[in-house]
């Protein structure tokens, strides 16, 4: 009870703040104030049990139970603020890892097929130089015969420079460079040893006679069975044959 103002029973879930002329409400009001005379509703008697009365609490500590009230209402909505706070920035990190992860295998994707890219035209650069030889068998004047120097130097000009220790190797192990070299036993000839030996006919009639005939048809064999003169030479390496 208020001096010059009678107040009936307010009933607030939390506190409420009785003064001569009105009610401010910190919690929720579910009374009436002074002057009325209007009856609680059921509301106001269903909660009255779990309410605290302002008017019930001494004069000397209402003003630190409202100050109490409102510090911990603040603290309860900055809690809340916070927690919103941190969702979305967990939400916007989640949402920002995935697309980087997406973008970083796309960049990935992208680069494996340059890299492929890249390494088929390299191959295909390199088969195409083993393909081309700088001259033909057929501008070579025809001799009597021919030393293994000579022979050599011929080779030199028909087959490419990046590939022709590859292609010396073989002819070293296979005939010694020596373009008559028969093999009794199986009847192989010539610096590649083809069995038969008519198969060096597919680069010129004087197969038998022109080393240089010899020559073209050995590399062509070498390109389009192996890709060139290198990846035959790996292959003799590794089974001593080709």
């Amino acid at each position: 009870m208020l001096e010059g103002n009678r107040v009936s029973r307010i009933s607030v879930r939390g506190f409420a703040v009785a003064s001569a002329t009105a009610v401010t409400t910190v919690g929720a009001v579910v009374g009436v104030a002074s002057g009325s005379t209007a009856q609680p509703s059921n509301e106001a008697e269903a909660t009255a049990g779990d309410a605290t009365l302002l008017a019930d609490i001494p004069a000397g500590q209402q003003a630190q139970v409202q100050t109490a009230s409102l510090t911990q209402q603040a603290q309860t909505q900055a809690i809340a603020a916070d927690n919103a706070a941190q969702k979305s920035a967990e939400e916007a990190a989640r949402k920002q890892a995935a697309e980087d992860a997406v973008a970083k295998q796309k960049d990935a994707q992208a680069a494996k097929e340059k890299a492929e890219q890249e390494a088929k035209e390299r191959e295909e650069a390199k088969k195409a130089a083993s393909r081309s030889a700088t001259r033909d068998a057929s501008s070579f004047a025809t001799q009597a015969s021919y030393s293994v120097s000579q022979i050599q130097a011929m080779a030199r000009q028909m087959v490419p420079s990046g590939q022709f220790q590859c292609f010396s190797n073989i002819v070293d192990h296979e005939s010694s460079w020596n373009y008559k070299a028969t093999n009794a036993s199986s009847g192989a000839y010539g610096l590649f040893q083809a069995l038969p030996a008519s198969k060096y006919s597919s680069a010129g009639a004087d197969w038998q006679t022109n080393p240089a005939t010899q020559i073209k048809w050995g590399l062509n064999y070498m390109n389009g069975r192996y890709g060139s003169p290198c990846e035959a030479w790996s292959f003799w390496q590794a089974n001593s044959w080709y």
